[in-house]
């Protein structure tokens, strides 16, 4: 185990690190340690207003860049990511505390969001009509929209700030990246991986800060855009206060995801496939799967010993040590948050089947969790209510297919779900009637690759953006359509016309 000096994180502005003139800061602490690592300053409104300013003029020329040029760009920004992949991977799992393979599998989830957005001259192309009438051409362009910005999330350090922003960046405009102020260093990271890569100063930004400093972004006049990741609550609040600023806003909460395992399933892969997608990454993945919902009382019986064993097997530890399973939670709140979930349950009436409360690890100093797993869990009880962002995840039974899709509709999130069954009559039937935005079937986390879309439905998502996928260069563009005539010089005859254009 390395312990690390504490340092000064800046931001990255305009091309430069800037370190913090407000006196408010924060500290960065190692999940996997519980030191302090970093400390953080938390950007002002002023130091806000000089970040547009300065990001606001760097809009004007990257717009008028040629879409080809700005593609190149992106290139040798691939590139770079490619080959400092395990440097990344170190730092994100130092102020993130994930395991150092899953951190490298996030940073080639991010890498497809580059792939898509190379792509950016051919998604930016408009339409075109000759001769719509009166010897009328019409053809539309997408624009940028100009200053934008994205706030993310603890959990995905790099794959959520590049999907969020690697479009917004190829279609021109200029990005203002606020991190988590939990893991701040992977951001000016990637700020220098792009400062090598050749984007011009300003084009790219990083503010650190915390809510007065979100305050400041979301109701700054010049800000055009706003994508956001993180807790349903927080979700909501940016997405009512950006929009009532005339702002455009997508803003992503949280989830309470489902695997349906029919009697007629594969048991032993459902078993692996939810080992994986419920607890990998300490279970703090929007997209992770919640709740294990076996349909009748013997695929229950059998589903949940099978389970019981491997869960029992799960290891904990630090993000370096290659033979444990996941690390640690991002810190000390967050996990009593889960303890207090846990333990409310219990007190409603479920049972622990494994209870990884006291997990022991070698260095017990840092924010560690061992996997829990509670059944006999029922609908109206909080923890099947409520997003548990920790390795604490619940089976709830259901007797038929059309309870578990009840159930599930009902419920105030719909981020991911997923079915695993043998039977093409069951997956039509539950992909057709579930009310959830992304739906895997025996797929245990049906995130979608970087070229399809991706967004939850109900409380999950506020706004109607994406985060992956092409709707993300709709959401960071305008669309101009022009109606265009050229007159004959030597026409001599005018005509006023008052009728209504047509045809």
């Amino acid at each position: 185990m390395e312990t690390v000096s504490v340092k000064s994180i800046p931001h990255y502005i305009n091309g430069e690190k800037v370190e913090g003139t407000n006196s408010r800061f924060g500290f960065v602490y190692s999940p996997s340690t519980g030191e302090k690592i970093a400390t953080v300053p938390f950007a002002s409104k002023e130091e806000v207003n000089e970040t547009v300013k300065l990001a606001k003029e760097a809009y004007k020329k990257w717009e008028n860049t040629s879409v080809g040029k700005r593609v190149q760009v992106l290139h040798k920004f691939r590139q770079l990511l490619v080959e400092n992949t395990d440097e990344l991977a170190r730092l994100i799992g130092k102020e993130n505390g994930k395991t150092i393979s899953d951190a490298k599998g996030e940073i080639s989830r991010g890498i497809e969001s580059v792939d898509l957005a190379i792509g950016a001259p051919h998604i930016l192309k408009g339409e075109h009509s000759v001769n719509v009438g009166g010897d009328i051409n019409s053809y539309s362009m997408k624009q940028p929209l100009g200053v934008v910005t994205c706030i993310s999330p603890f959990n995905f350090p790099v794959m959520v700030p590049l999907a969020m922003s690697v479009m917004a960046v190829a279609v021109g405009n200029a990005m203002i990246l606020k991190p988590s102020e939990k893991v701040p260093c992977s951001a000016i990271y990637i700020s220098e991986l792009w400062e090598k890569a050749g984007l011009p100063s300003g084009v790219w930004n990083v503010i650190n800060g915390d809510k007065d400093t979100v305050d400041a972004i979301i109701t700054h006049e010049d800000i055009h855009a706003i994508s956001f990741v993180g807790s349903t609550k927080v979700a909501e609040i940016i997405y009512e206060t950006g929009t009532k600023y005339h702002k455009r806003v997508n803003a992503f909460g949280g989830g309470k995801n489902h695997m349906v395992i029919m009697p007629d399933a594969d048991i032993d892969k459902a078993v692996d496939s939810f080992i994986g997608a419920a607890y990998g990454a300490a279970s703090q993945r929007c997209m992770a799967i919640s709740v294990a919902m076996p349909v009748g009382e013997k695929t229950a019986k059998v589903f949940t010993e099978k389970l019981k064993v491997k869960v029992e097997k799960l290891k904990v530890g630090s993000f370096d040590d290659e033979d444990v399973d996941f690390g640690a939670v991002i810190s000390e709140e967050a996990k009593q948050s889960i303890l207090l979930a846990i333990d409310q349950a219990v007190e409603e009436g479920a049972n622990i089947v494994v209870d990884g409360r006291k997990a022991e690890v070698e260095n017990n100093k840092g924010f560690y969790l061992g996997a829990t797993l509670l059944d006999q869990v029922t609908s109206d009880m909080n923890m099947y209510k409520e997003e548990v962002f920790g390795p604490a995840r619940i089976i709830v039974n259901v007797d038929t297919i059309d309870e578990a899709i009840d159930l599930i509709n009902d419920h105030k999130y719909g981020n991911g779900v997923t079915v695993f069954t043998n039977s093409g009559r069951h997956a039509r039937k539950f992909t057709q009637e579930i009310e959830v935005g992304m739906v895997g079937v025996n797929v245990p986390i049906p995130i979608p690759v970087g070229y399809h879309n991706f967004g939850g439905w109900k409380g999950s998502r506020y706004g109607e953006g994406q985060m992956f996928g092409p709707d993300t260069a709709r959401f960071f563009t305008k669309t101009k359509t022009v109606s265009e005539r050229w007159f004959d010089q030597e026409e001599t005859e005018n005509e006023t016309n008052f009728d209504f254009p047509s045809s």
